[in-house]
C-alpha cells in the first residue's frame, strides 16, 4: 500500500496505525534530506554496514539480510525522500513480493522513478488521503476540547486550516496558548486571527527559509494584503518571483472577473511570514503597496477598506476622507471591529460627529454600548443644526433604545427629535425610529401606521426606509399580514445603512413567511442573511443563525435550533451585546429544549428570558408566554401549560398579533385543548396564510373527537413542512384510534408520529407521551401519575398545579385503581418505562 497526500493529513497516523495491528510487527524506515546522498542510507539499521563497494553487491546482500526473519513487513515513511538505491532495493521487493510493504509519500513532491513505478505498474495499492471535511474537522476539534465549537468559530478554522489534520492540531493548541479559544456556557468561541504554535511555524519555516530573496518578497507583500492583484504584486516584486511562488505551489491564481488574484496557497504560510515581518519593514512595505494601489481605482468597498487598513499602518500620510469613508463601507458589510479601526483612526486624524458617530456604532455592536453612550455624550443637540442632530440622535437612540434597554430615555431623544426636525428630507428618518421604536413597545398598529407614513413618500433617505421596513415589517408579521411584507423587504434590499441592522429588520421578513406557511419561502430569504453573514464578524453570523432558527423551529427541527441557540447565546453572554435584537433566541431556545422533554434546561433559559424582559422588547411579550407554556407542558403541568397558552393568546389579542394569537391558541390545541376551535375559524379569516386555516381544523377535529380529520391535519402539516405540529397531530390521531379499539389505524397513526418525531430530533411533547402510553386515565389523572411518577410529593404537585392536597390525593388513588399498582415506585415503573411514541 502507498499512502499519498498533503504534508499533515495524517498519512503516517494512519499506516502506523493499522500496522500496529499486525502481529508479526513492522520494520519501519524514513526517508530525510540528510540520508538522501548514502546508498541504501535509510535501510543502514536494518540491513548492516556495506560488505562491498559495488551497488549490485550491496543490494543483493541487503536484500537477503531483509528477508532472513521470514515473512516481513516493511514501513516506509516519506518514501519521495529515498536514495536512488534503497529506491531500488523497495522496488524489487515489491516486485518478488517478498514482504509486504506500506509506504508514504508527500504529494508535490519528486518522486524517484522506483517509487513512483510502485503504483504505476501496480506492484502497490495507492490510496490518496484527503483533508477533512468541515465536519469531520469539527468532530475532531470538539473531541479534543471535550465541549462544543461555535460554528462561527469551526467556519474560521477550517479555512485557516484547510482540513489538514496536522494544522487543526496545532491551531487549536496555538489559539489555547493565546487565549483567543475560550468557552462561553459551555461553547467554544475562537476570537481574533488564528494562532499558530511555535512548533508549526518552524516546520512551515522549512520551506519559506529555502525561498530566493524576491520570492521571499513577493510573498511578504501578500501577507500583509491578500488576495492581491496579480499585477500589482508583480510591479512590486517582479514578474518572475510571482511565477516561481505559485511553481512552488506556495501561491495560487484565481479569475475575478477579467483580473488576476494571487493568494496563499495556504493561508497559514501567511501567518508565518508575518511572524517574521519587523515593525519597521512591515511599515515600509504597506506604504509602498498603499502607493501602488493608490495609481489604480478604488471604486468599491472592498478596495477602499484594503487601502485604508494598510494606511493606517504605513510609513504614507493618513487620508481623512478615505478612512471615515472606509469606517462607513466596513460598518455597511458589518465588519465591526475593522469599522471601529477605521474610525478611531479617523478621529484622531481630527474627525468630528460623523466619525464619533460611526465608532459609536461598531463599539455599540461589538457588546460596548456605554461606550457608545460616552462616545456621543461628547456632543450636545444645542449645539446641532438639523441635519448632525438627526446624525447624533439616530445613533443615541438606537444605542439607548437596542443596546441599553432604556426605552423611557430614548423616547426622550425621540421626542426632541420630533419637536426639532422640520426639514421634510429629515422627518422621514424621525418617522421611521418612532416607527421600530412603537414596534418594540408593542403598539402594533402605530408602528404599521407610522411606516406607511414613511415609505409612502415618493423619496426619502436610506436610513428612513430602513428604520420604516424595520418597524413595518415585524410588526405586519405578528398581526397576521405577513403577505404585505414582501413589499417592504425589497425596499430594504434597496438601501445600505448599516449591515447588522439588516439581520433584525430580516426577522420581520422570515417571521412573516414562517408564520403563513411559507416555509420554503423562509429558508431562501433566511439564506441570503447567511450569505451576507459570510463577511461579517461572530455577531452577524449570530444574528443571521436566529433567522434560520425561526425557520428551523416551525419545521420543528428542535435539535439543530437547540445548538444553534446555545451558540448565539453564548455569544451574547460573552460580551454586552443589545439583548433587544436578540430576545428571539431565548424563546427559540425554550421552546425546542421544551419539545425534546428538556424540562429542566428550558426552565433555566426560560428564567434567563425573563431577567431580560421590559419595555424594551414587550413586543415578544406574547411570543415568550407561548414558550412559558411549552415549557410548563415539558415539566408534566399540562392543564396549567394550556391556561398559559391561553394567556398568551390573550395578550397577543390585546396588542393586534393575531398571527402569534393563533400560535398561543394551536399550542393550546396540541396541549389537548379543542375548545380554542372556534376562535381559530375567526382568525383564519384576518390572519394571512394556509396555517391559520389548518389550525382551526386541527383543533375543530380535535373537539370533535375526529380521529380520521386529524390524520389529515397531520399530512396536510407535513406537506406545509410543520412537522412538529403534524407530529402531534398524528398522536393525538392514534389516542383516539386507540379509545376506538381500531388497531390497524392505530399503529399507522403512531408510525406516522413516531417517524416525525425521530426526523425532528426525538421530540417528547405531551401528545407524543400520551400516544406511547394508551392508558385508561383522564387527562388530569395523567397529569399528577406522571408527576408523581416524576417524584413530587402530593404537596409539590398541588402547589404547581393550584389546587387542594385533597383533590391530588383522590386523582392519585383512581389512578392507581385504573392501572392496577400499588404504590408510587410500580406507577413510576409503568409511565417511565418508555415516554417515545411507538407503532403498536
Amino acid at each position: 500500500m502507498v499512502l499519498t497526500g498533503d504534508s499533515g493529513v495524517g498519512k503516517t497516523t494512519l499506516a502506523r496505525h493499522v500496522t500496529a495491528e499486525l502481529p508479526t510487527g513492522v520494520r519501519w524506515v524514513a526517508g530525510t534530506e540528510s540520508a538522501r546522498s548514502i546508498p541504501l542510507g535509510v535501510f543502514a539499521h536494518l540491513v548492516g554496514p556495506a560488505t562491498s563497494s559495488d551497488p549490485v553487491t550491496y543490494l543483493a546482500a541487503a536484500r537477503e539480510s531483509l528477508l532472513a526473519d521470514g515473512d516481513v513487513v516493511i514501513g516506509v515513511d516519506d518514501a519521495h525522500l529515498l536514495d536512488e538505491l534503497s529506491a531500488t532495493l523497495l522496488h524489487q521487493l515489491a516486485i518478488d513480493r517478498a514482504v509486504h510493504i506500506v509506504a508514504t509519500v508527500r504529494s508535490g513532491e519528486t518522486v524517484p522513478d522506483a517509487v513512483t513505478s510502485l503504483w504505476k505498474d501496480n506492484h502497490l495499492t495507492r490510496i490518496t488521503l484527503s483533508p477533512f471535511t468541515k465536519e469531520q474537522s469539527v468532530e475532531l476539534i470538539e473531541s479534543v476540547l471535550g465541549g462544543q465549537l461555535e460554528e462561527h468559530s469551526a467556519n474560521l478554522m477550517w479555512e485557516a486550516s484547510g482540513g489538514n489534520a496536522l494544522f487543526l492540531r496545532h491551531l487549536v493548541d496555538g489559539a489555547r496558548q493565546a487565549d483567543t479559544l475560550r468557552q462561553v456556557n459551555g461553547v467554544w468561541q475562537l476570537r481574533g486571527r488564528a494562532a499558530i504554535t511555535s512548533e508549526l511555524a518552524s516546520l512551515l519555516e522549512g520551506r519559506i527559509e529555502q525561498l530566493a530573496g524576491p520570492v521571499l518578497t513577493a510573498l511578504k507583500y501578500l501577507s500583509l494584503c491578500e488576495p492581491l492583484d496579480i499585477d500589482v504584486l508583480a510591479e512590486l516584486a517582479g514578474e518572475e518571483a510571482v511565477e516561481e511562488a505559485e511553481i512552488a505551489g506556495l501561491v495560487r491564481i484565481t479569475r475575478d472577473g477579467r483580473r488576476l488574484d494571487v493568494a496563499f496557497h495556504h493561508p497559514l504560510f501567511g501567518e508565518v511570514i508575518r511572524r517574521r515581518l519587523g515593525l519597521v519593514s512591515s511599515r515600509r512595505l504597506r506604504g509602498r503597496l498603499v502607493e501602488a494601489l493608490r495609481s489604480r481605482p478604488t471604486n468599491t468597498p472592498a478596495e477602499r477598506i484594503r487601502l485604508a487598513d494598510l494606511a493606517i499602518e504605513s510609513d504614507v500620510e493618513i487620508d481623512l476622507a478615505l478612512v471615515r469613508t472606509a469606517a462607513r463601507d466596513a460598518l455597511n458589510l458589518a465588519q465591526t471591529p475593522l469599522g471601529e479601526r477605521f474610525a478611531r483612526a479617523a478621529l484622531d486624524e481630527g474627525g468630528g460627529l460623523e466619525e464619533a458617530e460611526l465608532l459609536a456604532r461598531a463599539v455599540m455592536w461589538q457588546g460596548h454600548p456605554d461606550e457608545a453612550r460616552d462616545i456621543l455624550a461628547r456632543f450636545s443637540p444645542d449645539d446641532l443644526d438639523e441635519g448632525r442632530l438627526v446624525l447624533w440622535g439616530n445613533s443615541i437612540i438606537g444605542n439607548t433604545f437596542w443596546a441599553l434597554g432604556d426605552a423611557d430615555r430614548a423616547d426622550e431623544i425621540l421626542q426632541l427629535l420630533t419637536e426639532r426636525v422640520t426639514q421634510p428630507a429629515l422627518k422621514p428618518i424621525v418617522t421611521g425610529i418612532a416607527s421600530a421604536c412603537a414596534l418594540f413597545e408593542n403598539r402594533i398598529d402605530e408602528a404599521i401606521t407610522l411606516s406607511d407614513t414613511v415609505l409612502g413618500e415618493s423619496r426619502v433617505l436610506p436610513w428612513a426606509v430602513e428604520w420604516a421596513v424595520f418597524g413595518g415589517s415585524l410588526a405586519r408579521a405578528v398581526a397576521g399580514r405577513g403577505a404585505e411584507v414582501r413589499a417592504l423587504a425589497e425596499h430594504s434590499r434597496e438601501v445600505e445603512v448599516d449591515g447588522l441592522l439588516r439581520f433584525p429588520t430580516g426577522f420581520g421578513e422570515t417571521l412573516a413567511l414562517t408564520l403563513t406557511g411559507r416555509l420554503d419561502d423562509a429558508d431562501l430569504a433566511a439564506g441570503r442573511f447567511v450569505s451576507a453573514a459570510q463577511t461579517a464578524q461572530y455577531l452577524g453570523w449570530a444574528m443571521s443563525g436566529i433567522l434560520v432558527a425561526a425557520v428551523e423551529l416551525a419545521r420543528g427541527s428542535c435539535a439543530s435550533v437547540t445548538r444553534r441557540m446555545e451558540q448565539t447565546l453564548a455569544i451574547l453572554d460573552s460580551g454586552r451585546f443589545s439583548e433587544s435584537w436578540n430576545f428571539p433566541a431565548h424563546i427559540f431556545l425554550v421552546q425546542a429544549l421544551s419539545a425534546l422533554g428538556q424540562a429542566e434546561r428550558a426552565g433555566a433559559a426560560l428564567a434567563k428570558a425573563r431577567e431580560k424582559s421590559g419595555t424594551h422588547v414587550a413586543v415578544f411579550g406574547p411570543m415568550l408566554a407561548i414558550a412559558a407554556a411549552w415549557q410548563a407542558a415539558a415539566a408534566g403541568t399540562v392543564t396549567p401549560a394550556v391556561e398559559l397558552a391561553h394567556s398568551a393568546a390573550a395578550s397577543a389579542r390585546d396588542a393586534g398579533q393575531f398571527a402569534v394569537e393563533a400560535e398561543a391558541l394551536h399550542t393550546a390545541a396540541r396541549f389537548g385543548d379543542g375548545s380554542v376551535a372556534d376562535r381559530l375559524v375567526e382568525l383564519a379569516e384576518r390572519v394571512d396564510g394556509p396555517l391559520s386555516d389548518l389550525y382551526a381544523r386541527h383543533a375543530g377535529a380535535l373537539r370533535d373527537g375526529d380521529a380520521v380529520e386529524l390524520d389529515l391535519c397531520s399530512a396536510a402539516f407535513e406537506d406545509s413542512g410543520v412537522w412538529l405540529s403534524a407530529a402531534d397531530a398524528a398522536a393525538q390521531a392514534s389516542v383516539l384510534h386507540d379509545a376506538a379499539e381500531k388497531r390497524s389505524a392505530t399503529v399507522a397513526s403512531a408510525a406516522v408520529a413516531n417517524r416525525l418525531a425521530s426526523a425532528c430530533g426525538g421530540l417528547r411533547t405531551p401528545a407524543l407521551i400520551s400516544a406511547a402510553q394508551p392508558l385508561p386515565l383522564t387527562s388530569r389523572e395523567r397529569e399528577i401519575a406522571n408527576l408523581a411518577a416524576a417524584g413530587l410529593s402530593n404537596k409539590d404537585i398541588a402547589e404547581r398545579l393550584t389546587v387542594s392536597v385533597r383533590t391530588v390525593e383522590g386523582h392519585l388513588f383512581r389512578a392507581y385503581t385504573k392501572l392496577d399498582v400499588g404504590d408510587r415506585a410500580e406507577l413510576a415503573a409503568l409511565l417511565l418505562k418508555d415516554a417515545r411514541p411507538q407503532a403498536r
